[in-house]
């Protein structure tokens, strides 16, 4: 049986996680009362009991939390940002870092939700030769509102302001440009425009390209072929080939674990969009940190998690 703690299981994330976990017998939860949740000396004893912990903090109390575990036994997963291009860290993607260095890591960040979509899209693609890794990309984006956490889910269900749309981090500096750019070995960072919607959970994820100016010229059919070759037989990421509906909904993986992949093209190849659905909680965070769990602790990659 496996020990796990998760610190930091009130948040949105820890609390999905506490979910996909429920109710499994080959997992131990280690958790603290109310109480004791902040106490240092308890999350120091709980973190250093832990097979797995679970990080699910702010940057700077996930770094305080791996310098309270003092044994060389504890493995840790991180779902912030602290650790996502730090090294002796294994990013937890394991369709993409593979799976045996996340089975073996003592140290995985996991992915973030905006980055899980577009790495998936890009990072195949770029070591496949198809697209230049100095290229200037760009990277539309919309989540659901849930990935902002307690405060900006209580914002938009109280509706004050009311709001349909909005996009943000207008500075270009949003904080998953540094993974997008180093996990798909891009030479330039992306150009990356993050926006939220007005519904709980649910993510479009879109990488626009000019293939008609690439020295490579990918058609959008060796672009989809390429995917499909890479994540053949996984069972949480699908390349969608056949798609003819007239929209693509941001709500087709929400309360799922899962991962679709689009690529759709002009007829006279100048222009293809590389796009990516997810949930924001599920495959772009929750259901990513148990997808690495399983593997680390032995147990088969798809438990727990919605399919």
């Amino acid at each position: 049986m496996t020990t796990i703690f998760i610190d930091g299981a009130v948040g949105t994330t820890g609390l999905e996680i506490r979910e996909r976990l429920a109710g499994r017998t080959e997992i131990n939860q280690i958790i603290l009362p109310e109480e004791k949740r902040k106490d240092e000396a308890a999350r120091r004893e709980a973190l250093n009991d832990a097979d797995i912990v679970i990080l699910c903090l702010p940057d700077d109390a996930a770094k305080e939390a791996v310098s309270l575990i003092d044994n060389d036994r504890t493995r840790v997963i991180d779902a912030s940002t602290a650790h996502r291009v730090a090294p002796g860290w294994v990013y937890g993607f394991p369709e993409v870092s593979g799976r045996e260095a996340v089975a073996n890591a003592m140290r995985v960040s996991n992915p973030g939700c905006y980055s899980t979509g577009f790495i998936a899209l890009v990072a195949p693609l770029v070591k496949a030769g198809l697209l230049p890794a100095d290229w200037p990309y760009t990277c539309n984006a919309v989540s659901g509102y849930s990935g902002g956490g307690k405060a900006m889910i209580a914002e938009f269900e109280a509706g004050t302001p009311p709001t349909a749309w909005r996009t943000y981090a207008l500075s270009l500096a949003h904080k998953h440009v540094p993974e997008m750019q180093d996990r798909c070995g891009l030479t330039h960072a992306p150009l990356f425009a993050p926006a939220v919607a007005n519904l709980n959970r649910g993510m479009i994820v879109d990488v626009p390209l000019m293939t008609g100016a690439m020295p490579t010229r990918p058609s959008a059919n060796a672009l989809r072929d390429a995917l499909k070759v890479f994540y053949g037989g996984s069972a949480l990421v699908s390349v969608v080939d056949g798609f003819d509906e007239a929209n693509l909904l941001i709500e087709r993986c929400s309360g799922t674990d899962r991962l679709d992949l689009f690529v759709f093209g002009r007829a006279d190849g100048t222009q293809a969009r590389l796009v990516a659905a997810l949930d924001n909680l599920g495959k772009g965070a929750s259901g990513a940190a148990v997808q690495s769990m399983n593997l680390m602790a032995g147990l088969p990659e798809t438990a727990g998690l919605r399919l």
